[in-house]
């Protein structure tokens, strides 16, 4: 390897470590933040539940808990600042172009996974909390572990908030020509079994309505999808038609 060619690795892996080290400060800060309001989380977290009594029985177990509630609360402040950063690390293999395309879509990036954790929190956790915590209930009383309850509501609204991105991702990468609106359209009939199948892994559930709440959005945002990679879908040189 040359001289140069060291040095140019050298220097991609001294930024990369700037950057990370940037990104765990900011990460420790906004966590820090979440620490503050942590029972202000803990209270949004438990209100679709309605009336739920969490309880935990191990000394160390609550405290553990509030840390990873603020680590993840604070992860998800910091995201815009990360998303800088990632960005930042790999724009110079990009074009202007496609640096243009990038800046564009980070605000939709931000906005839908809200929108998909809006929707999990709204929609989808009240009907799931209420089966689980009533099904069975005249049998035995519920006593519902802390860590229990916050891991199945993070897990659900984290990976409802990321299916979100999907249009997103899909239409810069139509835009970039790299993903063709044919080749979604003539994979519909998979995208709604693999819908179903998704929505059965996500949802803590094994009711069929609590499943179809998640799997007929997924199919929408399928739908959706296609209709915006049409809409910005850019040919290839090599795909364009000459005229006669």
């Amino acid at each position: 390897m040359s001289d140069d060619k060291k040095f140019t690795v050298l220097s991609h892996l001294l930024e990369l470590r700037t950057r990370l080290i940037k990104c765990v400060i900011a990460i420790a800060i906004t966590s820090v933040i979440a620490f503050i309001f942590y029972e202000w989380i803990f209270y949004i977290l438990k209100l679709p539940a309605e009336n739920i009594n969490l309880i935990y029985i191990e000394m160390t177990e609550m405290i553990g808990i509030i840390m990873k509630v603020c680590l993840a609360a604070g992860i998800m402040l910091a995201m815009p600042y990360l998303v800088y950063h990632g960005i930042m690390f790999i724009s110079p293999a990009l074009t202007s172009r496609e640096k243009k395309y990038v800046y564009l879509i980070l605000p939709w990036v931000a906005f839908m996974f809200l929108g998909g954790v809006a929707f999990g929190y709204f929609v989808l956790v009240p009907p799931a909390t209420r089966f689980l915590i009533s099904f069975g209930a005249d049998i035995a009383t519920p006593e519902i572990r802390v860590g229990n309850y916050i891991a199945v509501i993070t897990r659900l609204l984290l990976a409802i908030g990321f299916v979100f991105e999907m249009p997103v991702i899909t239409t810069f990468l139509a835009r970039l020509g790299i993903l063709k609106p044919r080749w979604l359209a003539d994979r519909r009939r998979t995208a709604i079994i693999v819908a179903f199948i998704l929505a059965a892994i996500i949802t803590p559930t094994f009711d069929p309505i609590n499943q179809s709440l998640v799997a007929i959005p997924l199919i929408v945002l399928y739908e959706m999808s296609i209709w915006l990679a049409r809409l910005v879908y850019k040919k290839k040189p090599a795909e364009v038609t000459p005229e006669s």
